[in-house]
């Protein structure tokens, strides 16, 4: 489940109560939580920490232009803050929600994969049907924006104000609105390589004085397709003796994954399950992709027959298991010997 700010509009200009929703986050304890009321039109801020879920009512009460709830999250180490969500509160305008949802668990900020889909769902209501009423009553913007991530970097403390905006459009009834996107739109030569975030907003239309106001938004981080480079031995070489070492260097490790190298008989097949190398694995699990280097040494144990053979490098995530690269090899230590033996009286 996403984190949501989910904020109970008042018909009357008053304290807006304040009602943080979240699942317990993988790897929560890096992070603290905190709203930020935005006083409309002057701009006075207010900050009050908060914990992973319960309610409150909001610091300051919200005057006749509104307020602007903000939901923040500082990372400790290495320090870096996001903006998870942000609604605005008035007596009049509509309510709206943005969910993302991916095929990663992962609740603190959403993300998913550059070659994977996700799904965004607008939820909006008070709307009003009424044809004579203002436009601003009857319809709500929604903008999506795309951003990379400069170089390997990892989007901390990102300028998030130079965002490209890649499309937009309106939703004029009540209710859940949802968009499945296949793979990301962020900008990037290699596809399968992008790494950046996607961000959806609802607006209100201006009215009457009333600026046209952030409603709801969120984003999910796109991170790039694992890949790796396996140096020390060639394809189709024959191991007479002890096997090589063997490094594999692999780079954009998902945040949630196990990679590992495994050997079996024969030619490669994917899906097939193998002997694990002793010692050649490594789990992450954080909150950003990583490079990494594994070593396979000392493997003459589960290579212990003349054949071929198939050593291979796969990696676990959320979305299933992935051969990161491989190579098929031939064991030839048993000697033979031909000769002739003669005897003379």
């Amino acid at each position: 489940m996403n984190t949501l700010l989910s904020l109970r509009r008042l018909r009357s200009v008053g304290a807006a109560v304040l009602a943080l929703a979240t699942a317990l986050p993988i790897g929560a304890g890096d992070y603290t939580f905190f709203i930020r009321q935005v006083q409309l039109p002057d701009e006075l801020e207010w900050d009050i920490v908060v914990p992973q879920q319960g309610s409150q009512p909001s610091p300051l009460p919200v005057n006749p232009n509104g307020a602007r709830f903000e939901l923040h999250t500082v990372r400790s180490s290495p320090l870096t803050s996001y903006l998870l969500d942000s609604t605005y509160v008035n007596s009049y305008i509509p309510v709206g929600s943005v969910v993302i949802t991916s095929e990663d668990p992962y609740s603190v900020i959403p993300r998913t994969r550059a070659d994977r889909p996700f799904i965004v769902t607008f939820d909006v209501n008070g709307l009003t049907f009424d044809p004579e009423a203002p436009p601003a009553a009857r319809s709500v913007k929604i903008l999506r924006h795309v951003q990379a991530y400069p170089g390997k970097t990892n989007g901390d403390n990102i300028n998030r104000n130079l965002a490209t905006l890649h499309a937009q459009g309106s939703i004029s009834e009540n209710g859940p609105y949802s968009l499945e996107f296949a793979v990301t739109s962020i900008p990037g030569g290699n596809r399968l390589k992008v790494r950046g975030e996607e961000r959806f907003s609802v607006y209100s239309l201006e009215d009457h004085g009333a600026p046209e106001s952030q409603l709801a938004s969120k984003f999910i981080q796109i991170w790039p397709v694992a890949t790796s480079v396996m140096v020390g031995m060639e394809a189709g070489e024959t191991i007479k003796a002890v096997a090589p070492e063997i490094t594999v260097h692999l780079e954009d490790l998902y945040p949630n994954s196990w990679t590992y190298a495994q050997v079996y008989k024969g030619p490669p097949q994917l899906g097939t399950t193998g002997a694990l190398v002793p010692g050649a694995s490594i789990i992450i699990d954080g909150s950003v992709p990583r490079d990494e280097m594994i070593k396979i040494k000392k493997w003459d144990n589960v290579i212990p027959d003349d054949g071929q053979w198939t050593l291979e490098v796969v990696t676990s995530t959320p979305f299933g298991l992935d051969r990161l690269g491989h190579i098929t090899f031939n064991v030839q230590r048993t000697i033979s010997v031909r000769g002739n033996v003669t005897s003379s009286d």
